[in-house]
């Protein structure tokens, strides 16, 4: 079978391939395309996973290329995980949102919204040369923000693309290693959107562990979750929020971190990202892959660290990365290939299409939820509807993504101005329209979304 991997050049590619490795079934991945606009990305990554190929005689083979259809003709499967506009469309979301005194994140509130405006034409655009040069393959989206761009793609593919977060099951992992539990053997009750969910229960063995991690101060102290929110705020809720719900529950404290901080996680990646392409084009072999494993450490273990108390880019001690190829996006990815390719049925969560799963969002409104996968694709499982608090939140911020949508794909300044307006984390029609006027003035690819006016 054939993987294509859009945005090949990216720092996810060696946790595919470590993961595309450890299968030996009669039936995998025989080559992986790298594709990426930047040749020179390309060319590190290749030396990069050279180095894990070397010594395994049933490798999958490597090619890269620049051109979109040479990668995507005949795949099997499609990982998207491209950055339109670069670290620098990302330092913008931040800085035009902060400038405001507005939360500046690339997916959660108005960078979220500026990421998706220039994303989602590109999508598009791929789903279209999909359905023409694959039209049998399977997209598993990792591009943010990624329950906005499933949805807009799925008006080209329908179920077969979906969303990928790994959020939801690094938690489960997670709370199952602190309470000494067999991960394969725990079910996750988890509800929501991307970047907007709750962990209601975790049940093992049919019994519900939640209320005793939150019942134990050391344990749920060790979580990361426990750091961001506090025991307090989790024992109040009796569950555990995705940690971006932080900007949501304390915006203001989050805004003040992100303000004071030297710099904003965009900035500390530009820097990163720079050092590592430049180190990399001079090593080969085993030095390139030590490179990589030291920046991809660094970028980890300094994940949200203006949140728990340190500054932004800081290592934080005690909160090293999971294996992400266990644990993360890769691991996740190659469980629903295993499971569509070979029937393997798998239950994980994944965003993909509502249906009839939460009566309060539209039948095609993308939803995070659990689902089994399996040859015939994805279902999701019936799950407990979501308590009001939860429901009116995710009702609100998913107005506001469908809203974005239409403005992408019809450049309507109106339809724009009402999804920043509307934004639970804006909360001001003149802020929203500045936020636009700003992404519009500041990000290229942004302002060629309106450059035509309002199209039909």
């Amino acid at each position: 079978m054939k993987l294509a991997i859009l945005g090949g050049g990216g720092f996810r590619v060696p946790f595919v391939y470590q993961a595309l490795l450890q299968d030996q079934s009669s039936r995998r991945i025989e080559e992986v395309w790298l594709q990426d606009s930047d040749a020179g990305r390309l060319d590190a990554m290749r030396a990069v996973l050279a180095t894990y190929a070397d010594g395994a005689p049933d490798a999958p083979k490597v090619f890269t290329t620049t051109v979109l259809d040479r990668a995507l003709e005949g795949a099997d499967f499609v990982f998207a995980a491209i950055r339109v506009g670069g670290l620098a469309g990302r330092v913008c979301d931040e800085r035009v949102a902060l400038d405001l005194n507005v939360l500046g994140q690339e997916t959660t509130g108005p960078g979220g919204l500026a990421y998706g405006l220039r994303t989602i034409p590109v999508m598009m655009d791929v789903a279209r040369r999909v359905k023409a040069l694959a039209p049998n393959a399977y997209v598993i989206n990792f591009t943010n923000p990624a329950g906005m761009i499933t949805e807009a793609m799925q008006a080209v593919l329908g179920d077969r693309v979906l969303g990928i977060c790994d959020t939801p099951s690094g938690l489960g992992m997670r709370v199952a290693a602190a309470l000494g539990l067999d991960p394969g053997r725990v079910q996750l009750d988890y509800v929501g959107l991307n970047h907007l969910g709750w962990m209601r229960r975790i049940m093992h063995d049919g019994v519900d562990v939640l209320p005793a991690l939150l019942a134990d101060d050391a344990l749920l102290g060790s979580l990361e979750e426990g750091v961001v929110f506090g025991r307090e705020w989790l024992r109040d809720l009796g569950l555990i929020p995705n940690e971006y719900l932080y900007y949501y529950y304390f915006n203001r404290e989050a805004v003040r971190a992100t303000l004071d901080a030297p710099q904003t996680r965009g900035e500390f990646l530009v820097k990163q990202q720079a050092a590592f392409y430049e180190r990399v084009a001079a090593a080969s072999g085993d030095a390139a892959m030590g490179l990589w494993r030291e920046t991809v450490a660094s970028r980890s273990a300094s994940y949200m660290a203006e949140m728990k108390g340190a500054e932004t880019g800081e290592a934080l001690d005690g909160h090293a990365a999971v294996d992400p190829v266990d644990e993360g996006y890769a691991g996740v990815a190659l469980s629903v290939m295993g499971a569509i390719s070979r029937n393997e049925h798998a239950t994980m969560i994944l965003n993909v299409r509502n249906g009839s799963t939460l009566t309060a969002l539209p039948e095609d409104a993308v939803v995070e939820v659990p689902v089994m996968v399996d040859a015939g694709g994805v279902h999701p499982l019936a799950t407990a509807q979501p308590d009001l608090h939860q429901t009116g939140l995710m009702q609100q911020v998913k107005a506001v993504e469908r809203l974005t949508i239409s403005a992408a794909l019809t450049g309507s300044r109106t339809e724009a101005v009402k999804a920043f307006g509307l934004h639970p984390l804006v909360d001001s029609v003149s802020v929203g329209r500045e936020l636009l006027d700003g992404y519009i003035d500041r990000i290229p690819e942004v302002a060629a979304v309106f450059a035509g006016g309002d199209r039909p």
